[in-house]
């Protein structure tokens, strides 16, 4: 057995491989981590998630060198974009597709110009400062390379970025960073889909992720996050995403259950008329344990927020899910909405759902509500004396249950692979990709 000790965790990656111009932000980062507390059972937000997972193994190595094929895993056929291609946390050039597009950067940072560092430097570990997760700061102890992209103000992005975060099983177990920074000047508008993989075969290493997003004044990004890696993974990161005025960002992020799955998304509302729409789909089965906590901060007036969650677990898997929202006093006339719903296909299945609202201010419309249920009897009636099996039947009904979130997706080849997934995940490839009737 390993042991996820956290003064050796701290020096894993050591500076032999870091970028010089990150190393006073990588002993930022090492400091917070050593003065943090690793979370417990008995911290709140970590109440329903225990970290013994990672005492199962020992995590702490540095990765091999790997290579592998971009395949079916990590494409999505038809897609017109950019793709840049991270192995275990290590770019790979001859993996990736870069295409030109003016106002629009999109770099490893281990190949970033002057004026890329400048953006680098002007926003990196700025935006989740703050978050109260340890585990960012593990991400920046970590740091050792990333990827950059930046729109500039007025530009729209032709093509979405594409970046894939592709899991290579090796000798030893062990643990990488993976690192986004995601800018956009103001009027700027852009596609990006972080896509989380691993090839066939238990995966047997730790991944620590962290994304930060800037939005600009009347910027607009639409923000895709797929966790699709083998389910046992254990992937434990944050998505930050800054608001300017009159910003807004459309979030989609689609979650495979795993060994230990964790994802964390703060938004913060720091321009007035800023808006997000953030909508999740998360499946888990077997024994897999998977949690999603979002915390909205509304710190100015008139913002707006819409959360819908969807979650499907079977066998005896756990899920999780904790949404927050936090108005500030100065933030009236705020408009905020949360719904997650949870549909159970067993009876050893287990979901902890726990819905937030604080609001300090006397101006606002909001509003909060989450449900636990087992598959509808009067629908699976209906579709039973209609000569359909049962189990045919809860497949059905499953699937209409979290559809709706990924039927209207605008990038058409990503649609059609979401529903791939989907209907693979409940047995059904052939026959539920297409739009349902």
């Amino acid at each position: 057995m390993g042991a996820f000790d956290q003064n050796l965790a701290a020096r894993l990656f050591g500076d032999a491989q870091a970028l010089p111009w990150l190393a006073a932000q990588r002993e930022a980062a090492r400091a917070q981590w050593l003065g943090a507390s690793l979370p417990t059972r008995k911290t709140e937000s970590w109440k329903y998630t225990s970290l013994e997972s990672l005492n199962q193994r020992d995590y702490l190595n540095r990765p091999g060198p790997a290579s592998a094929p971009i395949d079916a895993a990590a494409l999505i056929a038809g897609l017109d974009a950019d793709r840049l291609v991270f192995v275990n946390g290590r770019y790979a050039p001859g993996l990736s597709q870069l295409g030109h597009q003016p106002g629009v950067r999109a770099v490893s940072f281990r190949e970033a110009n002057p004026g890329d560092r400048a953006v680098i430097e002007g926003a990196l570990g700025q935006i989740a400062a703050g978050s109260g997760n340890p585990f960012a700061a593990l991400n920046g102890c970590w740091l050792e390379d990333g990827v950059l992209f930046h729109v500039g103000a007025g530009v729209k992005a032709a093509r979405p970025l594409h970046v894939v975060h592709l899991g290579v099983a090796q000798p030893e177990a062990f643990a990488h960073a993976q690192r986004l920074l995601v800018v956009l000047g103001r009027g700027a508008e852009a596609g990006l889909i972080e896509h989380f993989a691993s090839l066939p075969g238990e995966h047997n290493g730790f991944v620590s992720g962290s994304t930060e997003i800037r939005v600009g004044e009347s910027a607009q990004l639409r923000h895709y996050r797929l966790h699709l890696e083998e389910e046992h993974a254990i992937h434990i990161g944050g998505v930050y995403v800054e608001l300017g005025r009159a910003a807004l960002c459309e979030s989609l992020v689609l979650a495979l259950g795993a060994r230990l799955k964790r994802l964390d998304l703060r938004v913060r509302h720091l321009g007035a008329g800023s808006e997000c729409r953030l909508n999740g789909v998360y499946l888990a089965r077997r024994e897999q344990h998977i949690d999603l906590h979002t915390s909205v901060e509304h710190e100015v007036a008139q913002g707006t927020t819409h959360q819908v969650y969807r979650g499907i677990v079977d066998d005896a898997a756990r899920a999780v899910f904790n949404g927050r929202i936090h108005i500030h006093p100065q933030a009236q006339k705020s408009n905020a909405d949360l719904s997650n719903r949870n549909l159970l296909l067993s009876n050893a299945a287990e979901v902890n759902t726990k819905p937030e609202l604080e609001i300090y201010a006397d101006d606002v419309r909001c509003s909060h509500g989450a449900t636990v249920s087992r598959i509808d009897e009067k629908s699976l009636y209906y579709l039973l004396t209609r000569g359909i099996g049962r189990r045919e039947a809860e497949v059905l009904l499953g699937f209409g249950f979290i559809n709706e979130l990924v039927r209207d997706i605008p990038i058409e080849p990503l649609g059609v692979a979401l529903r791939a997934v989907l209907s693979g995940w409940f047995g059904r490839a052939d026959e539920l990709q297409g739009e349902p009737s």
